[in-house]
C-alpha cells in the first residue's frame, strides 16, 4: 500500500513539474532575439479570446491559453482597452499582459452619423477625459464654426496629444477622402448634396430607405415644393434656445405644430422653399450615397412612425390618413 501512495505522490510531483516546466516556456518571449517593437491595435469590442488570437498571429506570445489563463488569474479581464500599444516579441508574457493594461498610446472616439457638432465636441472630450486627457471643447467648436456637415461620423483612433485643431483636421481630411471615393451621379453641388444628406440623415433610420426618401425631395425641389422637413425645424428651434457652444443642450429639441409655423428661419423648410442655407448635422456615408444615387418613385408624402418606419403616399389624402394611422 505504501508503495502504491508513494508512487501516485512521485507521478503528482512529476505532472506538476511538466505543467510548470510547460507553463514557463509558454511564458517566454514569442522571439527573445527580436526586440524590435510594433504597434499592436485592439479594435474596440474585441474579447479577451480574439485578443489573445491577435497576439497570436502577429508573433507577439506564444500561446493563446497561457496568455487567457494569466489574464484571468490576474483578474484584468476588464482591463484590456481598445486603443494602440507599443510592443516587442521579445516581452516575456507578464510583460506583455502590463504593457497591455498600463494605459493606450491613442484613444478611439467613435462619432455616430446625424450628429451636430456640439454633440461630436462632448463625444471627443468625454472620451480624452476617460483616458485622463483634457480636451479643449470649445476651442474645438471653434475650429468647427463653418463645418457643419463636414465632420464624417466614424471610429477613430486619436493621438492623446491631439490637439482641437488636430481632431477637425482628421475628421474633416475623412470627409473629404470618403466623398471623393464616391460614385457620383448627380448635378448637384457638394454643398447641396451633403445639405440634403443632413436632412435624410436624421429623417431616415433605414440604410432602405434613403434613396427613397432622397428621390421624394429633389422631386419636391424640381417642382417648387416646400421641402417640409421636421428635422430642419429642429435645427433651427435649438438654435434659438441653446446657448451657442453648450455641449449639454438638448439640441434636438420636440417641434410642435406651432413651431412650424412661429419660426423664423431659413432652417424652416416649411415657411421657404429650397434647401436650407447650410447642412443640419454630419451625415454618413450611406446618407451621402442616397443623395447622389436617388431612387425615384410616384411618391410625394412620407412620414416616420414611432417605431422609425418609413410611410410612403402618393398623394396629401393618403398622407393625412397615414398621419392618422400612425402618429394621432
Amino acid at each position: 500500500m505504501k508503495k502504491y501512495f508513494g508512487f501516485i505522490l512521485i507521478s503528482l510531483v512529476l505532472i506538476l513539474l511538466v505543467l510548470f516546466l510547460l507553463w514557463k516556456n509558454l511564458s517566454l518571449p514569442a522571439d527573445k532575439n527580436n526586440a524590435q517593437e510594433k504597434i499592436f491595435v485592439i479594435p474596440p469590442g474585441l474579447g479577451m479570446s480574439q485578443i489573445s488570437e491577435k497576439l497570436k498571429e502577429e508573433g507577439l506570445i506564444k500561446s493563446n491559453p497561457a496568455f487567457q489563463a494569466l489574464v484571468v488569474s490576474k483578474g484584468m479581464t476588464t482591463d484590456l482597452q481598445a486603443g494602440d500599444y507599443r510592443l516587442s516579441p521579445s516581452m516575456n508574457l507578464e510583460e506583455v499582459i502590463e504593457a497591455l493594461s498600463h494605459g493606450t498610446l491613442d484613444i478611439w472616439v467613435t462619432i455616430p452619423e446625424g450628429l451636430r457638432k456640439e454633440e461630436i465636441g462632448k463625444i471627443l472630450k468625454e472620451s480624452f477625459a476617460k483616458q485622463g486627457v483634457s480636451f479643449d471643447v470649445q476651442e474645438f467648436l471653434a475650429q468647427a464654426r463653418t463645418l457643419e456637415g463636414y465632420l464624417f461620423p466614424d471610429t477613430y483612433l486619436f493621438p492623446k496629444d491631439s490637439s482641437p485643431q488636430d481632431t477637425v483636421i482628421i475628421l474633416n481630411n475623412t470627409f473629404k477622402a470618403k466623398y471623393d471615393s464616391l460614385n457620383i451621379n448627380s448635378n448637384l453641388s457638394q454643398k447641396n448634396s451633403l445639405i440634403l444628406a443632413s436632412l435624410v440623415e436624421r429623417e431616415v433610420k433605414q440604410d432602405e430607405d434613403r434613396a427613397i426618401v432622397a428621390g421624394i425631395l429633389l422631386k419636391r425641389l424640381n417642382n417648387d415644393w416646400p421641402l417640409q422637413i421636421d428635422a430642419s425645424v429642429q435645427y433651427a428651434k435649438a438654435n434659438l434656445e441653446c446657448p451657442a457652444n453648450d455641449i449639454t443642450c438638448k439640441w434636438w429639441p420636440i417641434v410642435y405644430p406651432e413651431d412650424l409655423e412661429n419660426i423664423s428661419s431659413g432652417y424652416n423648410t416649411y415657411k421657404n422653399q429650397g434647401l436650407p442655407p447650410a447642412p443640419i448635422c454630419n451625415p454618413g456615408l450611406a446618407s451621402l450615397k442616397a443623395v447622389l444615387n436617388p431612387q425615384s418613385s410616384d411618391y410625394w408624402f412620407y412620414l416616420s412612425d414611432n417605431k422609425g418606419k418609413i410611410h410612403y403616399s402618393k398623394t396629401i389624402e393618403e398622407h393625412q390618413k397615414n398621419i392618422s394611422q400612425y402618429l394621432d
